[in-house]
Order: C-alpha cells, then structure tokens, then sequence
C-alpha cells in the first residue's frame, strides 16, 4: 500500500522573525537542559520515544558507532526539556555550511504533549539556534534556521512551526510505498 506524503520546509532568516510560546507556570517543574556529553544510548531512547507513534523510521537503523559519529560533531546539539525531572521532549540542532542551522528533530514523548512544553522547548531550541554562531569558536553568526515537517509528523507540528515565526519556503508532495 502507498501514502502520499507532503514535507513542508520552513525557515527563519532572522533571530526577529521568532514569535516565543509562553512559559509554563513556574510551578510546572520544567526546566531545558543541553545534553553536553554526546550520548548515542540516550539520544537514541530520545528519537525513539518521541517518534514511535509519528512514523520516526530514518535512524532506527543506526549502529551506536554511527550515532556517536553524528553526536561528536562540532555544531550538533541536544537540548532536552524536563519535567520534574523526567525528560519530556528534546530538539536537536545542525550546524551546516555559512551560518545555517537546522532544527533535525524536535518534538515530546506522548505523556507530555499538549501541556505547553512544545512551544517552550521549540522557543528555547530556536534561541540556540540563532545564537549558535557565537557560542562556537570560529563559527560565522547565524544567518539562517529552518526544519522540515511532514503529514507523517504530528497533527499540530507545522502549526507550532508557523506560530514560533517559521515561513514555508517549499513544498513536495510524494508517494512512498
């Protein structure tokens, strides 16, 4: 059986086209942390959890060795939102050639959807992103984000996207058996 799948690809060109979510209350217990020690185990039960039920499948296949490889790079980062404690969704940045970046994941564990962490954490991520140029030693300034997202993804992720300040710079439509 085939699907039709639609991926929408979305960028920032500057840190003002951000339009932050609002905090969780205080009392949530939230907190974003970065993920500083490359970890292929916990980044793995991360992609996992959070894509087992939006269709995740293009890492699955990674070896430890190869998650290590893409994690140890200089410009690759893992924030991870917690609750209380436990970690409740992540967003995971690419540095790439002459001052992008790209958001390569982003999203929250099942459990922790629609508590208005996403738009917290996607904010938090975007920030690092726009700020990633000066936080690396030799790095030009960020000149660009951008992500993509498709029918795959979750029902409201393109929606959270457009909401943070993101604008759809292309459009493909596909059949995948």
């Amino acid at each position: 059986m085939s699907i039709t799948v639609t991926t929408w690809s979305l960028e920032q060109t500057s840190p003002a086209d951000l339009s932050p979510a609002r905090e969780p209350a205080a009392d949530a217990g939230v907190r974003i942390v970065r993920a500083e020690v490359p970890s292929p185990e916990f980044s793995r039960f991360l992609y996992t959890s959070v894509g087992a039920d939006v269709s995740w499948t293009d890492r699955l296949e990674w070896s430890r060795e190869r998650w290590e490889e893409f994690l140890d790079r200089p410009g690759v980062e893992t924030w991870v939102a917690y609750e209380r404690g436990t970690p409740a969704g992540y967003i995971e940045l690419e540095r790439q050639d002459e001052g992008v970046v790209e958001i390569t994941y982003f999203g929250l564990l099942p459990a922790f959807r629609g508590r208005r962490i996403g738009g917290h954490l996607l904010t938090w991520g975007i920030r690092r992103a726009w700020d990633q140029g000066e936080r690396l030693p030799g790095q030009p300034p960020t000149k660009r984000v951008w992500l993509h997202t498709c029918t795959k993804d979750g029902p409201h992720a393109r929606d959270n996207y457009q909401r943070r300040g993101f604008r759809i710079f292309d459009i493909k439509t596909e059949t995948e058996a």
